[in-house]
């Protein structure tokens, strides 16, 4: 039975259809409900699609991008929220590689054996003393992480105290990338030189030329990123990370509400070291080699094209641009070699001239463009009854 109104009467008479603007709030962009929805995705992609229909090759390929894709994640927080534009995070990236790779070159030693490098190149009989805490695989572990944070604290301390900021912090840390690459090639010894701590063999105990091994490898990396992921977008939707966007747009008006910006920034700048030792020394065992070439300047400044061309003001935006440029970098450079770099170069101020908030803003521009279902609802022309006064009836 229905009342005069159409609608059953007991059943859902006064039920109200659910409004568009509280499905907004519930699976709207940034909200926890689509939050959990991209991690689902991403861990589905990742960790099921990916190695059914990727070989051992190609596999290892996407965890080496994915590497780059966590150093990506760290830039993101500190130069899409912080505004500091990091342009030497290879100095963290190769710390936490050469302390994961000094840990591994001892272990294929054995025991009281020298790597094969410091015979061949040095001539040492003795391990060097700052070697030999790296023996230890908790101390190795802990190195990757904390020896980044530690020198990320000690560099921060003094730039941001001093309130040095813009392209003069971005110049002072690219130094620093190219310093340490300098001195590495200089130790030839104890470091490797130019050809840097290559042949790694081992992980802990497992052989990294069996390709289950390598397998393992690319899910202990994938789980790393969507944990990086993870907590960066806490960081992101904290207090804090309001405070840190507050810093970047108005850092004197900070001030004068009582916080230290310096402070502020030196949290996210030692969180991105943190991820780039990490991601250093996921590196590792997944390409069996670092080497001065990959934490120099020019490394570098590819980690921050990546960031750029991703989105760097978004969470997901620096993986996709980390993945995308690494990939070009191993497709492209392949077939043209000396134009690469030209290349890079080119994409780099197309997408700054034409798509500023990089690949991530493709779908909201999208989302833009399409008319709203109010709108849509709208533009519909309405249908009138027919009756006699419209000539519907008699006629």
């Amino acid at each position: 039975m229905t009342t005069a109104t159409g609608r059953s009467a007991g059943t859902g008479a006064d039920e109200k259809p659910e409004h568009s603007a509280d499905r907004t709030r519930r699976f709207g962009p940034g909200t926890p409900l689509r939050a959990a929805a991209g991690f689902a995705l991403a861990a589905i992609v990742l960790f099921a699609v990916a190695p059914l229909v990727l070989g051992d090759f190609r596999l290892n390929l996407l965890a080496k991008y994915l590497c780059l894709a966590i150093v990506a994640v760290g830039i993101g927080l500190a130069w899409g929220r912080g505004g500091m534009l990091a342009l030497g995070q290879g100095v963290f990236f190769g710390l936490g590689g050469y302390a994961m790779a000094m840990h591994l070159k001892l272990a294929d030693a054995g025991p009281g054996n020298l790597p094969d490098f410091m015979q061949l190149y040095g001539q040492i009989d003795k391990l060097p003393w700052w070697w030999e805490p790296f023996a230890n695989p908790v101390f190795a572990l802990a190195a990757t992480v904390l020896l980044p944070v530690f020198v990320a604290f000690l560099l921060g301390s003094l730039v941001f105290r001093r309130r040095v900021r813009g392209a003069y912090f971005a110049i002072l840390s690219q130094a620093l990338a190219a310093a340490l690459a300098i001195y590495l090639i200089g130790e030839q010894g104890t470091t490797g030189g130019t050809n840097g701590l290559t042949d790694i063999q081992g992980f802990f105990g497992f052989r990294l030329d069996d390709p289950l091994n390598q397998r393992a490898v690319y899910f202990i990396i994938a789980a790393c990123l969507l944990l990086m992921l993870a907590l960066v977008r806490q960081l992101m939707h904290s207090r804090y990370g309001e405070l840190l966007v507050a810093v970047r747009d108005a850092e004197e008006r900070v001030r004068f509400l009582g916080y230290d910006p310096a402070n502020v920034k030196l949290v996210a700048y030692m969180v991105a070291a943190g991820m780039a030792g990490l991601a250093g020394a996921l590196f590792v065992p997944a390409v069996g080699i670092i080497s001065p070439a990959l934490i120099g300047v020019v490394p570098s400044i590819e980690f921050v094209i990546g960031v750029a061309l991703g989105g760097r003001a978004t969470l997901i935006g620096p993986v996709l641009g980390a993945i995308a440029v690494a990939w070009a970098k191993t497709t492209l450079s392949e077939q043209f070699p000396a134009a690469w770099t030209y290349l890079q170069g080119l994409l780099f101020v197309i997408f700054l001239a034409f798509l500023p908030n990089g690949l991530a803003s493709v779908a909201g521009l999208v989302r833009r463009r399409r008319p709203a279902p109010a709108d849509r609802k709208a533009a519909q022309p309405k249908s009138v009854p027919l009756t006699a006064e419209t000539g519907g009836a008699g006629q």
